[in-house]
């Protein structure tokens, strides 16, 4: 376990814990879909400072993308807990992995040649009528 540090991301003294699994001396390989970090994706290969806590580079990109999803609470016409119930047909139709943070917000990995058009559909619908934020995390690089 490791944590990165969500300054450069706009949300000072906040940090974003993440499972990693060793590969070398300090480079591991990310065993989870990240949240809030932007540039990074599972199976990504990253350098840890020194003493391990936190993550300071990637090394290696994996290929893989994160579409993340925060749904509005309580707004209408879709409720926040119906919004949930499409996006996650929407991901498990694709077959896809995910990770919820509470009940709104979801990170979803998307290996190379994942087809994501109706999640993203989806996402757009929600943002549209209710608020939803959608997002694809390497619109910004890791810093």
């Amino acid at each position: 376990i490791s944590r990165i540090d969500l300054t450069p991301f706009g949300f000072p003294d906040l940090f974003e814990q993440v499972w990693l699994r060793q590969q070398l001396d300090d480079i591991f390989e990310l065993c989870c879909i990240p949240f809030r970090a932007y540039g990074l994706a599972l199976r990504d290969k990253v350098r840890t400072s020194h003493d391990g806590t936190q993550v300071i580079e990637v090394v290696e990109r994996s290929g893989r993308r994160v579409l993340r999803v925060l749904l509005a609470p309580g707004q209408q016409p879709v409720p926040a807990a119906e919004g949930k119930d499409r996006i996650l047909a929407a991901v498990e139709d694709a077959g896809l992995l995910s990770e919820w943070s509470g009940d709104r917000h979801i990170a979803i990995d998307v290996p190379p040649g994942a087809d994501v058009t109706k999640i993203q559909s989806v996402a757009s619908e929600l943002a549209e009528t209710s608020g939803a934020f959608w997002e694809w995390a390497d619109v910004e690089q890791f810093r």
